[in-house]
Parts: structure tokens; C-alpha cells; sequence
């Protein structure tokens, strides 16, 4: 079985800064993409930022130059940190992973979800 273990979110004012976190455990053969997305009140599930095991990254026009996505693959771990935090940044998180597990086909993962508000 796979988990996903998300931390780092919480409150912070505008133009401070947060890093979130996931790390993936579990009968893991191999990961592919990591990234993460996010949902405000009332708006669609949106694509915040993606990296693949190459290294190229992708990244929601509303973060660029804000936040850097990066990995860590002797962890298992990918990192979100987020600068120059806008009000509008407010959602929940969602770490999202693509990986074959052990016995199993290729799949995509979900952690729990947590919660960042941006806010004076």
C-alpha cells in the first residue's frame, strides 16, 4: 500500500512565505510526476505546480516566479515553497502523485490535503 503525508501548511500574512511538503511511502517501484494542486470556496480544483523524474517542471500562470516546486527522490519527497503569499494563494493543498506500486499498475495518489490561508 501507498501513502501520502502532507505538512507545512498554515496561516501566513501577505508577502510572507510557507514550503509544503509530501512525502510518499509505502511498496513504491517507481515515481513519475509529483506536484501539487489546490481548491478555494466555491472554485474548480486547479493545477498549481508539477515535476516530472527528468526534472522539468510546470507551473500555474498565478505562481510564476513565486513558487518553486523541487523533489527529492532518496526521499520520496516533494516540496512546495511558496513566496510573496498572496490573499488569493488562500485553498486547500493536494499533493498528487503518479507511481506504479509494487504489484500494481501505474496509478495516481492523493494526500490528505492542507489547508494554507493567506490573510492580514
Amino acid at each position: 500500500q501507498v501513502q501520502l503525508v502532507e505538512s507545512g501548511g498554515g496561516l501566513v500574512q501577505p508577502g510572507g512565505s510557507l514550503r509544503l511538503s509530501c512525502a510518499a511511502s509505502g511498496s513504491i517501484v517507481t515515481i513519475y510526476t509529483m506536484g501539487w494542486y489546490r481548491q478555494a470556496p466555491g472554485k474548480e480544483r486547479e493545477l498549481v505546480a508539477a515535476i516530472a523524474n527528468g526534472g522539468s517542471t510546470n507551473y500555474a500562470d498565478s505562481v510564476k516566479g513565486r513558487f518553486t516546486i523541487s523533489r527529492d527522490n532518496a526521499k520520496n519527497t516533494v516540496y512546495l515553497q511558496m513566496n510573496s503569499l498572496k490573499p488569493e494563494d488562500t485553498a486547500v493543498y493536494y499533493c498528487n502523485v503518479y507511481l506504479k506500486p509494487a504489484g500494481w499498475g501505474v496509478r495516481t495518489y492523493w494526500g490528505q490535503g492542507t489547508q494554507v490561508t493567506v490573510s492580514s
